[in-house]
């Protein structure tokens, strides 16, 4: 857990933490964003990604020592168990919408008696190397648990919510909270933003962390690091290698297009006829 450790460390700092999404299948994938990124979001909600696929990219982000955080596909136990098991070192819930689901929640991702979490850490353990109370104690004090506001349902029980001890982060869904809000979309309708701004207020005063997942925009990331937000997904493999095509294409069409107008027009050279077939040799 080093690596979850100095994720906390720097939030807590007041570093903003920027991370990518990874949804394709190759941990080629991972091993190439860890350098570039100060945690990775493996999301498992939004892809098709295999268990075997998962515990790729969780053993490229421990090889590169960069916190790998999993959003995993719904608040519900063997999910949750199966990714802290293979080596997550926190989790990320979308889509919940009371209390008692962020409680399970929570109690999924820690062992008793301050959770309910069954014990098979393999890889955790190192591989069985590890183990009993005081690798129980720790791991219940290193696991980053976070859930997603997201719901209009969350936002109205957000108080009760944050009260929840053990929960060490919210995230913000400014997308789907649109969609559940009545203006689907549209982030940056004025009662959308005025509910982000209600969100991040009372996290941070609750002494909760604030993370946020969104596209590749660094414009919405600044606003809402701006605005309070700690830990910014910022876009993910598929569009942040779709977008840097488009930069580059266009970069070389402008360039192209500069160099085809600057250009000298070519004067043609008149070259002797080439004898034809029957000609008379000289």
């Amino acid at each position: 857990m080093e690596a979850i450790n100095k994720f906390r460390a720097d939030l807590k700092a007041g570093r903003t933490c920027l991370g990518a999404s990874v949804s394709l299948s190759d941990p080629l994938v991972s091993e190439a964003l860890c350098d570039s990124v100060d945690f990775l979001w493996i999301d498992l909600e939004h892809s098709p990604m295999s268990p075997e696929a998962l515990n790729g990219h969780l053993l490229a982000a421990r090889g590169k020592r960069i916190p790998a955080l999993v959003r995993v596909a719904a608040a519900f136990t063997p999910l949750i168990k199966g990714a802290l098991d293979s080596g997550a070192e926190g989790i990320i819930v979308p889509q919940v919408r009371s209390v008692t689901e962020v409680r399970q929640v929570v109690n999924d991702c820690r062992y008793p008696p301050q959770g309910l979490r069954g014990y098979g850490p393999r890889v955790p353990s190192g591989y069985g190397r590890h183990g009993g109370r005081a690798f129980s104690e720790q791991e219940n004090r290193d696991v980053f648990v976070s859930v997603m506001i997201e719901t209009a349902e969350a936002l109205a029980a957000l108080d009760d919510i944050l009260a929840i001890p053990g929960l060490d982060s919210i995230v913000i869904g400014p997308q789907d909270l649109s969609f559940s809000l009545g203006y689907p979309g549209d982030p940056e309708d004025p009662h959308v933003v005025s509910a982000i701004d209600t969100i991040i207020a009372k996290a941070r005063a609750a002494g909760r962390y604030v993370g946020a997942g969104m596209g590749a925009s660094a414009a919405y990331a600044h606003d809402l690091a701006q605005r309070g937000v700690q830990w910014l997904q910022v876009g993910g493999d598929c569009d942040l290698m779709r977008l840097h095509f488009e930069l580059v294409r266009a970069d070389f069409h402008r360039l192209h297009t500069a160099a085809s107008v600057k250009a000298p027009a070519r004067i043609p050279v008149e070259r002797p006829a080439e004898p034809q077939i029957g000609d008379d040799a000289p």
